[in-house]
């Protein structure tokens, strides 16, 4: 059962009808720890922390993929089995103080906790707080699940009442599958990064290669469709379709949504794009030479964040990432890397205020940090 509780210290946050507040006795405080210069440790013991939101009231919520669970079970992509648990959750950070608000959310996992699926982002939105829900794999296994796994694959919006299906994003891949006609792409779908956007939200499905709308009521509508691209097979021979993956949404200049992709194997270093995205436009490249792109954010100032869950590239055993900013006239700076280890998620507070999951694909060692800038 998903649960949702109340978090209060005097200050009661509201967030469009699930209310946040903190209540010290009740909250766990997380020990401060300067990495780099700037950058401190807010929160600690996350399971798979990823996409990140923060409140107008300065609450930092954190989508929690979770641990996965026991069963029911099924086999994935490469033959990966994952099971099914009620781990995944949302935790809420006001200053050093921590406190898991919604829980009970579904989770899919391997054995081994390697690969873990689950809530991978937040969003505050018109329509009320959303989250997505990972599948990563045909959505006809999703009925091997049975309806303790219905909300897999989705966006669900929080309430009240708990968690709801709003948008049915494996369901709209299995009736769609709009990247059938590129090599490899039978129907797969992993909702991933979201924004809000007019009266809904923007989503992406990372195992579709879609940037998706939704609008109040949950209907979907395609925005954009990705394409492969013809790569260099690392084991030499010819090129080879290497997979989108579009990993983030964003909104920024102009209106404009934005996305980041992690990029299919083989990974390549500096393969990675930000592209610009206009309804009713083919989408256009921002910016490039990144790696695995995790998260994208615009600062107070209008400047591309970049976050890159491994600088070195996720076939080179490095878990190091990268949180790099592209200045107006194009130049990089590199914020941050000593003390990143497989990020996940990005988020600017109106303060300028830069915040970031951490250990991302670990369980239990989940950290959100804090990073000062100039």
């Amino acid at each position: 059962m998903v649960r949702l509780k109340l978090w209060s210290a005097g200050v009661a946050v509201a967030v469009a009808g699930l209310v946040v507040a903190s209540t010290p006795d009740a909250a766990t405080a997380a020990t401060s720890k300067t990495r780099a210069e700037g950058m401190t440790v807010i929160a600690t013991g996350l399971d798979n922390p990823r996409g990140l939101a923060v409140t107008p009231e300065g609450v930092v919520l954190v989508a929690e993929a979770g641990r996965g669970g026991q069963a029911p079970c099924f086999v994935g992509g490469q033959d990966q089995v994952f099971c099914l648990g009620a781990t995944g959750a949302i935790t809420a950070v006001r200053g050093h103080q921590q406190k898991r608000v919604v829980t009970g959310l579904p989770s899919l996992g391997t054995p081994t906790q390697s690969e873990v699926l689950g809530p991978h982002d937040i969003a505050l939105t018109p329509a009320g707080p959303l989250v997505t829900i990972g599948l990563g794999t045909d959505p006809q296994r999703r009925a091997q699940l049975g309806t303790a796994g219905a909300l897999i694959g989705q966006t669900v919006r929080l309430g009240p009442s708990g968690a709801n299906s709003f948008a049915d994003l494996a369901g709209w891949e299995a009736a769609n599958n709009p990247d059938s006609d590129q090599p490899g792409a039978g129907p797969d779908s992993n909702p991933y990064g979201l924004v809000p956007y007019r009266d809904g939200a923007v989503v992406t499905d990372a195992g579709g290669n879609t940037l998706l709308r939704l609008d109040r009521r949950g209907r979907i509508s395609p925005l954009a469709v990705f394409p492969t691209t013809p790569t260099p097979s690392p084991f030499g021979g010819p090129n080879i379709p290497m997979q989108f993956v579009p990993t983030t949404v964003t909104t920024g200049p102009g209106g404009a949504l934005y996305v980041g992709q992690l990029t299919g194997f083989p990974f390549p270093v500096g393969g990675a794009k930000v592209w610009r995205v206009t309804p009713g436009q083919a989408p256009t490249v921002y910016a490039e030479g990144f790696t695995n792109i995790a998260d994208i954010a615009f600062d107070h100032k209008g400047r591309l964040l970049v976050l890159e869950i491994t600088a070195n590239g996720l076939l080179s055993g490095d878990p190091t990432g990268a949180l790099i900013r592209v200045e107006r006239d194009g130049s990089r700076s590199e914020l941050a890397r000593a003390g990143l280890i497989t990020p996940t998620g990005l988020a600017v507070a109106r303060d300028g205020t830069i915040y970031i999951s951490n250990k991302g694909t670990m369980v239990g060692q989940g950290e959100v940090l804090r990073l000062l800038v100039r």
